[in-house]
């Protein structure tokens, strides 16, 4: 594991709690990233500022980190433009089917202690190793 790096993590961890937290006491809304870019793109909803304004700070959190110093990494991404339109087309589908996605269930379901984000939150990860364990130990990816 190159990428190794326990201090950022923790900091990096503690931003997204701190973010998940705030917008619960300040919107009472959930910190899911789908049903936030979901609500961005429906027509005739009232509230795209604050969902506009949470998904422009993802986007420039990291950017602006590299103004102090730190390097952002390029993401590995598959070549195959049709692979990458799939997985989105998946992704997107399972979030719809799970009643969220894995930021929702994953940080703020959980700390609700909420049994039906607890579950998606385990077969979330059961599906990810065993992904993994698929394309790189059976296809050799």
């Amino acid at each position: 594991m190159a990428n190794f790096t326990p201090l950022t993590a923790a900091i990096g961890g503690a931003l997204i709690g701190l973010a998940a937290a705030l917008l619960m006491l300040l919107t009472g809304r959930v910190a899911g990233i789908s049903g936030i870019l979901g609500g961005c793109l429906a027509p005739g909803s009232t509230d795209k500022e604050w969902r506009l304004a949470f998904l422009i700070g993802m986007i420039l959190a990291p950017l602006s980190a590299t103004l102090v110093g730190y390097n952002l990494i390029k993401p590995q991404m598959p070549s195959s433009f049709v692979v990458i339109g799939v997985a989105g087309l998946l992704v997107g589908f399972g979030s719809r089917l799970g009643g969220g996605c894995t930021s929702g269930h994953g940080i703020c379901g959980v700390a609700r202690l909420s049994p039906r984000s607890i579950t998606a939150t385990a077969v979330f990860m059961a599906t990810a190793i065993l992904a993994v364990g698929f394309t790189r130990h059976i296809l050799g990816g």
